[in-house]
């Protein structure tokens, strides 16, 4: 398999692609970086406790992208936002932990998440890196707004949003005992698990919190 051969020739230091003056990984160094990008799905050069995994993986980004390529899934780069990624295609079934059913719940936040950090993109109130900077009080205000439901008490919606953060769409902070709110990152990741396409399909998704659907944003928990 041509994407094992360059895996040797990375670590050899022998891959024809090599940008001048990159470190060469070593095989576990490289392993782990396949392993965080299949586990994670997005991160950033800000991501702790990765290591060197974000550099391996955009300085060899080729390499990534036929190899994920091969698993069925769509590798991105953002040098922009500093982030790379994997997108799942959609309307396709999935035998592995990359594919995973969200609730209904979970699929209505995500769907919050994108449009508050829409908003902000229009408003151009977008941080460095294209970070949208809310709340919890905001997250909720839109998902009641966008689906006429109650939204989730406040103990799911933080496992919810921790889920969305082991997946790179947001950054949770510490709440504010005074407001009663606890600050939200979201990040540009927002996009990529949960595309146009994604908000397309939920112009079809009938009310009903117990439910759930196959959504391409969420990998499983390892």
């Amino acid at each position: 398999m041509f994407e094992l051969r360059e895996f040797t020739q990375i670590v050899d230091g022998e891959w024809p692609e090599t940008p001048v003056g990159a470190k060469t990984p070593s095989a576990d160094e490289l392993t782990g970086a396949i392993q965080i990008m299949i586990t994670r799905q997005v991160i950033y050069s800000h991501t702790k406790g990765l290591g060197g995994a974000y550099e391996i993986i955009s300085t060899y980004g080729s390499f990534f992208a036929r190899y994920f390529k091969a698993m069925g899934l769509r590798f991105i780069s953002s040098p922009r936002d500093q982030m790379v990624a994997l997108a799942v295609p959609q309307g396709e079934s999935r035998y592995d932990a990359v594919y995973e059913r969200l609730t209904k719940e979970e699929t209505l936040v995500l769907l919050s998440l994108r449009l508050v950090w829409e908003e902000a993109v229009a408003n151009q109130d977008i941080a460095e890196g294209g970070i949208c900077e809310t709340t919890t009080g905001d997250v909720i205000d839109r998902y009641k707004s966008a689906t006429q439901l109650d939204p989730p008490n406040e103990g799911r919606l933080m496992d919810i949003l921790r889920l969305f953060q082991r997946r790179g769409a947001v950054r949770v902070g510490n709440r504010d005992s005074i407001e009663k709110v606890t600050p939200v990152s979201i990040l540009p990741g927002v996009v990529v698990l949960a595309p146009d396409t994604f908000l397309d399909d939920l112009k079809l998704l009938g009310a009903g919190p117990s439910a759930a659907i196959d959504e391409p944003a969420n990998q499983n928990d390892g």
